[in-house]
């Protein structure tokens, strides 16, 4: 009985803190909607990147010059034009096992890919509050959407 206990304490402190442990959820659709100041669907003309590196982190920025097939929500892009969105992804390069935390964005974009995109701009980005520079943020870790 002792035994079963103790297993049963060690999977419910397992399940506990798993979820401090995992990747950044993703939103779903109506939260990344509500999220997002900017809506647009477009073809992904060309992709700009660089790499930081630091003592634990790779970290790859990424703009995604994007020609705008059409604007679900927000102003100031309009239909044959183009916008410039921003997003992130890192790689622990540090020793040992990486701390909790996120990688950034997943399902990034190749180029010649049609996409919806769900940006931020001088807003919350499913990140921080930081932006507020004028630029669009890909909102949270799934703001890309592949469209066929």
């Amino acid at each position: 009985m002792k035994t079963r206990m103790t297993l049963l304490l060690a999977a419910a402190t397992f399940l506990a803190i798993t979820p401090l442990l995992a990747e950044k959820v993703d939103m779903n659709g109506e939260t990344l909607k509500e999220t997002a100041t900017h809506i647009v669907t477009g073809k992904v003309l060309a992709i700009y990147g660089r790499e930081v590196k630091s003592e634990k982190w790779l970290t790859s920025h990424w703009v995604a010059e994007v020609a705008i097939d059409a604007v679900e929500k927000g102003e100031g892009l309009e239909k044959g034009g183009l916008v410039y969105v921003r997003y992130w992804t890192r790689s622990w390069i540090g020793a040992g096992a990486p701390p909790p935390g996120t990688n950034g964005h997943r399902g990034i974009p190749t180029e010649g890919q049609t996409l919806r995109i769900y940006a931020a701009k001088n807003a919350y980005d499913g990140f921080s509050n930081e932006n507020t520079d004028g630029g669009y943020n890909v909102i949270g870790a799934n703001g890309f959407e592949a469209i066929k």
